[in-house]
């Protein structure tokens, strides 16, 4: 284990455009301050304004229905707002689809990068052939977390750094094993880097030095594989729609032995 993790905002980076080169505006940023084995956690509104994800929407909730592909939970917000948590299309469960209108020019929003885990993995590889150095990048969005109040940032994107850290089958110190041990030091690295990012101090990237046995192949599997499968999920769905979803299921069935009742005659 490490014996200190240190991180630090990087200062410089400009307001982001369409097409802007990402890779030269972070190295020029950080300028010597890197080393090996360090790994910068990139806030994806940056990656998303480079890729030209902003897009024109005079009703942000029709962008957010145009990304949504299944519905968890919903529930009516003070002003006759609907809050919506659904699945967006990157398989992410998160309050409005992960589409942001902070900070975006009236009358647009900002959507989450096509493929968060291919931009991690090509900013990574285009920051090792500039600046000659193995380092890691982890893309990171603010989601809210089941049973508890308040939002943190998790990773949604990964280049060159194991996301879990695998425990399973070691012991604890007692010497009993670890069955299902396995920390996402990926989603524990994005949280830790919003501490010195902030929400509104425009420093969309911090460092993180001290986890250099986190960082490897650029083939390593993305964030993609943090996200759970709906089959394993026990919170799939809200309590409202688990509810209508169980009833609609129960009224199906009584239907069905009425009518086979009918069938079969008295």
């Amino acid at each position: 284990m490490p014996e200190a993790l240190t991180i630090w905002a990087l200062e410089g980076i400009p307001e982001i455009v369409p097409g802007m080169d990402l890779v030269g505006v972070i190295a020029d940023a950080a300028g010597a301050t890197l080393q090996d084995g360090d790994i910068l956690v990139v806030t994806s509104k940056i990656v998303s304004k480079a890729e030209g994800r902003l897009v024109a929407a005079a009703d942000r909730e029709d962008a957010i229905t145009a990304e949504t592909v299944r519905v968890v939970a919903t529930r009516p917000s003070p002003g006759g707002h609907t809050t919506r948590i659904v699945e967006n299309r990157l398989g992410i469960v998160s309050a409005a689809a992960g589409v942001d209108a902070s900070n975006t020019p009236a009358g647009t929003v900002l959507l989450l990068p096509v493929d968060p885990d291919a931009s991690a993995r090509s900013l990574a590889s285009g920051l090792r052939a500039r600046l000659g150095l193995t380092i890691g990048v982890l893309i990171s969005d603010t989601l809210g977390r089941a049973w508890r109040e308040g939002q943190t940032d998790s990773a949604i994107g990964a280049g060159g750094v194991s996301v879990f850290e695998d425990l399973r089958g070691r012991t604890d110190a007692e010497g009993r094993p670890l069955v299902v041990t396995m920390p996402c030091v990926a989603d524990e690295l994005a949280a830790a880097a919003d501490l010195v990012k902030g929400k509104a101090s425009r420093l969309p990237v911090a460092v993180v030095r001290g986890r250099a046995d986190l960082v490897g192949s650029l083939e390593l599997p993305g964030a993609r594989s943090i996200v759970r499968d709906a089959e394993r999920d026990m919170f799939r769905l809200g309590a409202d729609e688990a509810y209508a979803e169980g009833y609609a299921a129960g009224a199906a069935s009584v239907r069905e032995i009425e009518a086979e009742a009918f069938r079969s005659g008295p």
